[in-house]
């Protein structure tokens, strides 16, 4: 049975206080609600920090789809990351990936799991991914 794991990153400034969000829906078992954040950051790492903690949270190989709303997130991963790591951690203008650090940690998650990706428009009425970016604001509210 595949695990649904629906995440989302926020940011209050750019870089600036931000939170990530984790809604992770296991068949016949309560849904699990996961957030944090930090003081210094930005959207994308929020984005990617959820992606890593929603996988982190499985410590055997699952069958997951991750339902996302960042293209950045979802294009990294499905297009950019192999050449990436052929030329270095370098883009194509040969400059340094941004970020470098949580692809890193991205791409060793990845390879516990059998993973889809999908992405979701955001702020679009999809229930899941309007309670992970609650999560992700509800950091950035609090703290």
């Amino acid at each position: 049975m595949k695990i649904l794991i629906y995440t989302d990153g926020a940011c209050s400034g750019n870089p600036g206080i931000g939170g990530w969000g984790v809604v992770i829906l296991v068949p016949r078992e309560k849904p699990v609600h996961l957030n944090g954040g930090s003081n210094n950051t930005t959207n994308n790492q929020m984005e990617l920090t959820a992606t890593i903690e929603g996988l982190q949270y499985f410590k055997e190989s699952k069958q997951i789809l991750i339902i996302t709303d960042s293209k950045y997130v979802i294009n990294g991963i499905e297009f950019w990351i192999k050449n990436w790591k052929k030329n270095g951690w370098k883009t194509a203008s040969k400059k340094p990936v941004k970020n470098k650090d949580l692809w890193e940690k991205l791409d060793k998650e990845i390879t516990k799991h059998a993973i889809e990706w999908q992405w979701v428009k955001g702020h679009a009425g999809n229930d899941n991914n309007e309670k992970a970016d609650y999560l992700a604001r509800r950091f950035i509210e609090e703290n």
